[in-house]
């Protein structure tokens, strides 16, 4: 089962290395020491290293001593519990590898530089008059999150960074939206078809 995950998260998301913005408030500095590499950082402030490289335009591992580096602020347990409550509402009945790859979506937006920076901000989003996902719009994104859910999360931060992207996820039976169909589809997962 982890297998499939695995396959179904490196086809959903981003591998892009431009550079993502980020504000002061959702960074912090950190000055390398002696053995420092940017995976042992990576793990230290529990970011994606991926992330850690694209903040810092940095993609090899040599570090001086004293070099600062911009450290993305890892995904708050706040911000797990919204995207837990999004998956849920999105994602309910349908199977766990869907409700990873909305997950997976929202995770994406957020390290793209074509949407806002955080997992808040991303959720609610409005553009054109509209809430990018229809449980901000109908009251269900204040509905508790299954422990499936939850568990989805996780496995989507756990993969975050890797991948080849998916930005939109939709139903074809149900939407309206031409535009969305003109989006590269990068896979279909139950009800769900995901793209970029």
């Amino acid at each position: 089962m982890r297998t499939v995950i695995t396959a179904i998260i490196f086809a959903l998301t981003i591998v892009t290395l431009s550079t993502t913005s980020i504000t002061a408030e959702e960074t912090t500095k950190y000055s390398a020491k002696s053995g420092d590499s940017l995976w042992k950082i990576s793990q230290k402030y529990d970011v994606p290293l991926e992330a850690l490289q694209r903040t810092n335009n940095k993609y090899d591992d040599y570090l001086k001593i004293g070099e600062t580096l911009t450290i993305p602020t890892a995904v708050s347990n706040i911000d797990k519990g919204l995207l837990a409550r999004l998956v849920q509402a999105e994602a309910k009945g349908e199977s766990y590898a869907g409700k990873v790859a909305v997950a997976t979506v929202v995770l994406n937006r957020v390290d793209s530089n074509q949407f806002p920076n955080s997992v808040k901000e991303v959720i609610y989003e409005k553009a054109g008059g509209h809430y990018a996902f229809t449980p901000v719009k109908n009251g269900q994104i204040k509905l508790p999150a299954s422990q499936e859910a939850k568990q989805a999360v996780e496995e989507a931060l756990e993969f975050r960074g890797k991948g080849n992207g998916s930005l939109y996820f939709y139903n074809p039976a149900t939407s309206t939206s031409s535009w969305v169909f003109s989006r590269e589809t990068t896979i279909t997962i139950g009800k769900h078809r995901f793209a970029k």
